[in-house]
């Protein structure tokens, strides 16, 4: 088993729908900031062109060093021509220095904006998915759309595009100032460093593969010794220890191999950089010094044109890096569309509330299968209804399908047949916002934010007072032990609220949804995994909560819904009974009255096959 982390984002081919898609991240930016950008570019274009112009000036430098003028028998350094030249040179730093700042401000305020304004669509368009598009993704790759895919696009619009553009021009005008200064030169400019700086580049992508192979291996070896020492007990009772130390050795043979033939490779691409790179530019040099020596050209045209080509095969060497972050920029943005493209949930998000609209709750013929498993049905031709303020506690085995009702009253999911109805109305042509704000949902894992347990019961209603807040709790049974923190209200409970106890977190979320104070509640195992203490105070907080109000129970532990109106066993999807406690207690050899003869029996444990 091998676990990696890859922090390479992978590369996008850059064809025509790619490129054309990619230009669609322009339109987060506001029309005010493109002037901006376009400005900015206009800068970038002038630091460029400055940077260029520091060959030049360090050649005149030099042949104003060289350049002598006759004073009887003496040659004396043209003075005035150094002077000259190094003032040029205070002009261009200052320049550069304001262009550079110039265009950074502006392409940080642009990639800024642009930036927030990805975020809050790209956040929208998550929050408001359906839940089989969070069946269907990982957390952690949702997580990756905002962390490593946004900060992508930041960094290329604040540094990535502007430095290819920037190594561009001064390739460009490189290249043009190369000719002008010595045609043949140029040529054999053009003829050798070039290619070995394309070769340099091919060689080492080369190598960085291989590098990242090695890096796989180091990850597999570490992985190994991560599980076995972490089941040690497991080794040493299944006496695996021979076998452990030999996949320990394979694993790091096969490193070895690998790290040797990685440093085999970065010896011979140091010897051809210092064979063939380096070996160009010392036969530039020579053949420059044989036309200096010719009277061909001065020196201080042969200092610039070393210079240009240095420039030159640096941007060469430095646009091939950021064509390829590019590439990734491009495939980032295409993964972000991807999500923020897709059609949500239509939710519209208001707080205009209908009043209390008590109606009854009628499944009708319903089935449903999950998205990903389409030819299963999870729910068969389910038919009942619930007078308004009624309990309905549905009981089965694992799988059954009660989890399912919960979702699809709260339209997590549509019904693949049949209806489910308000009233006489459809709950799939009311509004979602609407019928979402009625219920509430007390589910068997709670889970709190990470704020304080203030935050958490608001949460139900974030118009709620302080002094609202402190009633929910009361009556949620959670008062007495808040008040016993430090920080009492304004305790943090921690991630996912690891600093309380189970039946605290029960009673956080009961207090939660009494403050929501629904017309429909849904509880979903609630007391399920609480020991007996906890549970007898949960239990009585959900007895305040069910009051005056249409429930819903998927229960567990069956003594505790005995008092409801009704009671559904499911079964392979189906509605096997359905009654009153007492109605189907008499039904001989009954479903649900062999699970309460089950959990009446001395000192057994509750059987997992009913949760």
């Amino acid at each position: 088993m091998s676990a990696r982390i890859n922090n390479n984002l992978p590369k996008a081919s850059l064809n025509k729908e790619n490129v054309k898609r990619a230009f669609r991240i322009f339109q987060f930016i506001r029309k005010s900031d493109r002037w901006l950008f376009a400005i900015g570019t206009v800068f970038l274009a002038l630091t460029a062109g400055a940077a260029i112009l520091i060959p030049k000036l360090l050649g005149n430098l030099v042949d104003g060093a060289f350049t002598s003028v006759s004073t009887n028998t003496s040659n004396v350094p043209s003075a005035n021509q150094l002077e000259q030249t190094a003032i040029y040179f205070v002009y261009l730093f200052i320049a550069q220095a304001v262009f550079s700042f110039l265009r950074i401000s502006i392409y940080v305020r642009v990639t800024e904006n642009l930036t927030y304004a990805l975020r809050k669509s790209l956040y929208n368009s998550v929050l408001l998915q359906n839940m089989d598009f969070f069946s269907k993704n990982r957390v952690g790759d949702l997580l990756s759309r905002f962390s490593a895919d946004v900060s992508q696009i930041q960094d290329s619009f604040t540094t990535n595009i502007a430095m290819f553009l920037r190594q561009l021009l001064i390739i460009v005008a490189g290249v043009v100032l190369l000719f002008f200064t010595s045609t043949k030169l140029a040529l054999m400019m053009l003829a050798t460093v070039p290619v070995v700086v394309v070769i340099s580049l091919i060689f080492g992508k080369y190598i960085r593969k291989i590098s990242r192979q090695v890096q796989d291996f180091t990850a597999d070896n570490n992985v190994i010794v991560e599980e076995t020492l972490s089941g040690i007990v497991n080794v040493k009772s299944f006496t695996n220890e021979a076998y452990e130390i030999n996949r320990y050795g394979n694993s790091a043979e096969k490193l070895r191999k690998e790290s040797i033939y990685r440093g085999l490779l970065r010896g011979g691409f140091s010897s051809f950089i210092i064979v063939c790179l380096f070996g160009s530019i010392i036969f530039l040099i020579f053949q420059g010094l044989t036309m200096v020596r010719a009277g061909q050209m001065p020196i201080g045209e042969l200092f610039e044109f070393m210079m240009l080509t240095g420039f030159v095969g640096g941007s060469i060497g430095g646009i091939a890096e950021q064509f390829v972050q590019i590439q990734k920029t491009i495939g980032a943005v295409d993964r972000v569309l991807d999500i923020i493209d897709q059609p949500g949930e239509k939710l519209e998000v208001n707080h205009e509330i209908i009043g209390e609209t008590k109606h009854e709750i009628t499944f009708k013929n319903v089935a449903f299968s999950y998205p990903s498993r389409s030819g299963f049905e999870v729910l068969k031709n389910v038919n009942f209804s619930i007078k308004p303020g009624e309990s309905l506690a549905i009981v089965g085995p694992s799988g059954a399908g009660k989890s399912t009702l919960v979702n699809l009253m709260y339209r997590f999911y549509e019904p693949t047949a049949g209806a489910i109805y308000l009233g006489n109305e459809n709950i799939a042509d009311r509004d979602l916002y609407q019928i979402r704000h009625t219920m509430a949902l007390v589910p068997q894992e709670i889970m709190l934010f990470g704020g304080t347990i203030e935050d958490n019961i608001r949460y139900g209603n974030p118009d709620a007072t302080e002094e609202m807040v402190v009633q929910a709790a009361q009556r949620a049974n959670a008062h007495d032990f808040i008040s016993g923190f430090p920080e009492a209200y304004k305790t943090i409970v921690g991630d996912r609220g690891i600093r309380l106890s189970g039946g605290q977190r029960q009673r956080v979320a009961i207090a939660r949804a009494i403050l929501r104070n629904p017309q429909i509640l849904l509880l979903d195992e609630a007391t399920s995994s609480l020991d007996s203490e906890s549970e007898s105070l949960v239990q009585a907080a959900l007895e305040e909560l069910m009051k005056g109000r249409t429930n819903i129970i998927i229960a567990h532990r069956l003594s505790t819904i005995r008092n409801c109106n009704y009671i559904a066993v499911l079964q392979q999807g189906n509605i096997a009974e359905y009654g009153s406690h007492e109605d189907l207690m008499k039904i001989p050899n009954g479903l649900y009255k062999k699970m309460v003869e089950r959990q009446q029996e001395p000192n057994e444990f509750f059987d997992d096959s009913i949760k």
